[in-house]
């Protein structure tokens, strides 16, 4: 059997396809339609029906080529560009057709670090949407706000005050979108049995809402991957890690810049919730403060504590059960 590697470049418009053969490696640019995808994927299928696949993950653009790749059996890899472009090393200049060939070669080198992608429901791949349009509102939202404070310090004849005006009925518009848009998301929820299920256990941790749970649910695909609580922690970046070299460098443990900045954010937000509610986190994280030790540093401790209950939740089917209302 023959052993290909297909690295894809992914574009709005266009995929880029660098098929790496034992003997030879071919390019192929096509539209990004699930039409042309099916006939390359086809192609390939015939040389190699296991062939590895790998692409970067790009949001929105990927989601053709995942509908495409449902039909087949290769097996896919999903990874963080910023995983691929640390890999290569010191490189001078680019372009689609070479990115292509990098992310074959680091799949043929590395495929055996990385979980293989697996389909998500229709339910996970529509809230995906969802809650990327809810935070482009928020952040819509919040830049209205901070121009509206803006303007009120210096507001000074009718047309002003005027545009304060208009900017709170965008405000009042953009708040009512996004109720809609949390209301579409619960319908979704709702469609699938098993991940309403798994929201409403998670969110029976302190400071776990329903954005914390909705985030958790679709970062893991609907609990479906990274189901190990170390690797989504690291994934996370809540896992502190040490900087030792020799001698001449050793820190104190700290958490890695490469990390999902999304999840991560309404981790610190529930952390935040968490240690302000009468419950068991707060009990442990009152008492590493009083014992001296840094309040980011134990808030940190708590958000990789609330990925580890969340995730021993999920495995054993439970509710969270807190230590200070059952005593």
């Amino acid at each position: 059997m023959k052993s290909i590697h297909v690295g894809i470049d992914i574009s709005k418009a266009t995929l880029d396809f660098c098929v790496m053969e034992p003997q030879r490696v071919t390019y192929h640019n096509i539209k990004n339609k699930v039409s042309a995808i099916r006939k390359l994927l086809k192609a390939i299928a015939e040389l190699d029906p296991g062939a590895l696949i790998c692409m970067e993950n790009t949001g929105y653009y990927n989601f053709k080529l995942y509908e495409a790749l449902e039909k087949f059996s290769f097996a896919t890899y999903v990874v963080d560009p910023k995983h691929i472009k640390r890999s290569i090393g010191l490189v001078r200049g680019k372009n689609d057709k070479v990115d292509a060939k990098r992310i074959a070669v680091f799949i043929e080198r590395n495929h055996g670090d990385f979980e293989p992608w697996e389909p998500a429901s229709e339910a996970v791949k529509t809230i995906k949407i969802l809650l990327s349009q809810r935070r482009h509102k928020i952040k819509q939202r919040t830049g209205l706000k901070q121009q509206n404070s803006d303007l009120k310090a210096i507001a000074f004849n009718k047309s002003t005050r005027r545009l304060i005006k208009i900017n709170q009925k965008s405000i009042k518009e953009i708040s009512a979108h996004i109720k809609e848009t949390e209301g579409l998301i619960r319908q979704e929820i709702n469609t699938d049995a098993q991940l309403r299920q798994q929201v409403k256990r998670i969110m029976t941790i302190p400071g776990i809402g329903k954005i914390s749970a909705w985030t958790l649910a679709v970062k893991t695909d609907g609990f479906k991957r990274l189901k190990d609580p170390r690797k989504l922690a690291c994934f996370a970046g809540v896992v502190p890690f040490e900087q030792q070299s020799g001698t001449s460098l050793r820190t104190k443990p700290r958490v890695s810049k490469m990390a999902d900045m999304q999840l991560k954010s309404v981790l610190q937000m529930a952390a935040m919730r968490a240690v302000r509610m009468d419950n068991d986190l707060r009990v442990y994280y009152l008492r590493k403060v009083g014992e001296g030790k840094n309040k980011m540093s134990v808030l940190n401790a708590v958000r990789n504590k609330l990925i580890h209950i969340a995730m021993a939740l999920i495995k054993n089917q439970n509710y969270y059960k807190n230590r200070l209302e059952l005593s």
